[in-house]
């Protein structure tokens, strides 16, 4: 996969890289990256020369028709592990052992701490479980990566991408070692979590909000639909303005005949 479209994606978009000697030549590391675009998954992997493993939701495996078929082929290439997202704990639990056992086998683990991509390219809260879990369990150094414009290649709606240069800031590994045995403890997760996004912050130059992901998009989805809802009533009540002015042309032009006949008649 790396000749077959590493190759030609860095010929064509020519991303530009800093930190990559971060990055250790061999044994295990965490790279935790914010979520711009569903291309991150192709620049990132494309400019290592190591293998980096995502866990990736079961739906890019499973959805049917040629594309379905062609996205599942291409995360099978990759090495992606698929996870259900819709067990609740079970499916988190499922996530977490999957890290653990690419961390295990001396290799590099890609996680996405805010949980899916940011919906406006600022950077979002980090989801405390997967991340902090497997860095906590495993001893792994967390490897901050900053993905930079990747989200103006092909925004969403666009069926055909710009071509323009992305950029990749990775930064320095951090060590949780002093949290060693405290995996299970929330407010241990919740600090190492904010700890990585402070760093992502930093190397990406987002504005960052605290909230989640998921809820900034519940949000954006709930105004769009009130967006939608007052354009449509604003609408119907223009109609209905036009209707009653309509009617009352009619009348006003019904009353100025009657006028005119009575003079006649007179």
């Amino acid at each position: 996969m790396k000749f077959s479209i590493g190759g030609p994606l860095k010929l064509a978009f020519r991303p530009w890289v800093e930190g990559l000697e971060n990055i250790p030549a061999d044994g295990p590391a965490i790279l935790a990256s914010n979520h711009l675009s569903f291309s991150d998954s192709f620049f990132l992997p494309a400019v290592l020369d190591r293998k980096v493993t995502f866990i990736a939701k079961a739906e890019y495996f499973t959805t049917p028709g040629v594309k379905g078929r062609m996205t599942a082929a291409f995360f099978k290439g990759v090495g992606q592990l698929p996870v259900d997202r819709s067990g609740g704990r079970g499916a988190g639990e499922a996530a977490i052992k999957s890290g653990v056992d690419v961390i295990e086998r001396g290799e590099l683990f890609g996680i996405y701490p805010e949980g899916t991509r940011s919906p406006d390219g600022r950077l979002y809260r980090g989801k405390p479980g997967g991340l902090a879990r497997v860095a906590l369990a495993t001893g792994a150094p967390v490897i901050p990566v900053a993905m930079i414009d990747t989200e103006k290649i092909q925004p969403p709606g666009k069926v055909m991408p710009k071509l323009m240069r992305p950029g990749i800031r990775i930064g320095r590994p951090l060590d949780f070692s002093r949290y060693n045995g405290m995996e299970h403890d929330r407010f241990v997760l919740r600090a190492v979590t904010d700890e990585v996004m402070y760093e992502i912050m930093k190397l990406s130059g987002q504005e960052y909000v605290d909230i989640y992901a998921t809820a900034a998009k519940r949000q954006i989805a709930d105004e769009a639909k009130a967006q939608k809802q007052a354009h449509k009533e604003a609408q119907k009540e223009a109609e209905q303005a036009q209707k009653e002015a309509a009617q009352a042309e009619k009348q006003a032009e019904k009353q100025t005949e009657k006028d005119e006949k009575e003079r006649s008649d007179s």
